[in-house]
């Protein structure tokens, strides 16, 4: 796609496609569970393709597509430092697994873009893809974080670092003190100012998507079948209550989607079908739970 035709249109039409592509993959990783689609319009203008799936190996998942415009409301402009009555055009993908195997982790992706109407260089790109295992395994850890520095490295020598680092700092409980998961990657508001052309960058966000698919296969698969028992599954529902946390308190984009009128149901698709809390609860010392915990924290360096 040459610059001179990287519309938003274009930009929207490639985010419809990976959705297609990655529902497609998840239907042959699950092995009997298949999307079904809600189409749904947004009253300020523009819409999407939610797609929801129950299978084998995913209890519940999400995969969202939206092309959203209209007026901006006031106190995004606000902090925007941008006029009041202004129009803007979102679009992208977002995703999120809830695996019923306690020993296959969670995952999220986003992909996403932004543009003001009238101001042709108020644009950005953003995104990201972290995972959170109930139980923190080292092998995977490592695998799943070179995948993601090798897609960085392919645009930016300082991508991966940079983007490590903030998806440690994002993806933070600050009233745990305690990490979400092992992270990831994650980036906001990429622009020209980068020194990179807006092909480029578009580039950088299609390699993130592309590579979504077969990082967490790989993972998935060699999870899928391994054995476990009620203590597991009351500690997947535990760490679940995590993700719930985070999502309502800290997640930007929940908050931007509700905002700015976005479909509550699509929204809050990424919590989990089942989450538990318990009063001061702390897990066994020397457990596996135990051992767990003390590894989501930030900083750690799984890349090597």
């Amino acid at each position: 796609m040459e610059s001179k035709k990287l519309t938003k249109t274009g930009i929207a039409d490639w985010f419809r496609g990976l959705q297609d592509r990655i529902c497609s993959d998840l239907e042959t990783l699950d092995g009997s569970g298949q999307f079904q689609e809600d189409t749904w319009e947004r009253v300020g203008g523009g819409g999407g393709r939610s797609r929801a799936i129950e299978g084998a190996v995913i209890e519940k998942g999400g995969v969202n597509f939206s092309a959203v415009d209209g007026q901006l409301p006031e106190k995004i402009a606000q902090v925007l430092a941008l006029p009041s009555a202004t129009e803007f055009f979102a679009t992208g993908v977002s995703i999120v697994l809830h695996p019923r195997s306690p020993m296959v982790p969670i995952v999220h992706m986003n992909v996403r873009y932004f543009e003001i109407k009238n101001f042709p260089n108020f644009f950005w790109f953003g995104g990201g893809i972290d995972l959170t295992p109930i139980y923190v395994v080292p092998e995977d850890a490592r695998y799943f974080h070179q995948q993601l520095k090798q897609v960085c490295d392919g645009h930016h020598p300082n991508f991966y670092p940079e983007f490590k680092r903030w998806a440690d700092d994002y993806f933070y409980l600050k009233h745990r003190q305690e990490t979400r998961g092992i992270g990831g990657i994650f980036f906001d508001r990429l622009d020209e100012k980068r020194g990179m052309t807006k092909q480029q960058l578009f580039h950088f966000v299609q390699d993130v998507g592309n590579a979504f698919s077969s990082i967490y296969a790989h993972i998935a698969l060699k999870k899928k079948d391994l054995a476990f028992g009620k203590r597991e599954l009351e500690w997947q529902a535990v760490r679940r209550g995590r993700y719930v946390e985070f999502n309502l308190l800290w997640d930007k984009g929940t908050k931007f989607g509700l905002d700015t009128g976005g479909r509550t149901e699509s929204i809050l698709m990424s919590m989990p079908p089942l989450a538990k809390w318990h009063y001061n609860q702390k897990p066994e010392i020397g457990s596996r739970e135990e051992e767990s915990l003390a590894l989501l924290r930030k900083g750690m360096e799984w890349a090597g």
